[in-house]
């Protein structure tokens, strides 16, 4: 269940207090498991892709086509297991999601969030006012 903007609101500023307080807390949980969890994932994808391979020339040594295509299948699985995950992998410099943006991507961001929260408030205002 997606939680509701007041609720995401919170959440943004109990990060942000989080980061205020300690930072050192803070960046240590920012995002070691997700790297940690995607770089395994883009290993086992390449070892997935090795193994395709070697099903591939089996198959076409053996000279059973059938064998050829599952390694194929394979290869190509695993080939886009680790695009994905090579892709969404948080870079060791990087921030993860949620995390203090710097100031040129705060202030887009931030602008978006006012005029979204303009618009939340002018309709409470509108229900309220009846």
């Amino acid at each position: 269940m997606p939680l509701s903007e007041h609720e995401q609101r919170m959440l943004e500023q109990m990060e942000r207090a989080l980061y205020a307080e300690d930072p050192k807390f803070a960046s240590a949980l920012e995002g070691s498991g997700l790297r940690t969890y995607t770089r395994r994932r883009v290993y086992q994808a390449v070892a997935g892709f090795l193994v395709g391979i070697a099903l591939l020339m089996a198959g076409m040594v053996a000279k059973q086509v059938w064998l050829s295509v599952v390694g194929f299948l394979v290869m190509l699985g695993c080939a886009v297991l680790a695009v994905t995950g090579w892709r969404k992998a948080p870079k060791p410099g990087e921030q993860a999601a949620g995390a203090p943006q710097t100031r040129a991507q705060g202030r887009q961001k931030r602008s978006v969030m006012d005029r979204i929260e303009q618009r939340w408030q002018r309709r409470r205002d509108e229900q309220g006012g009846h």
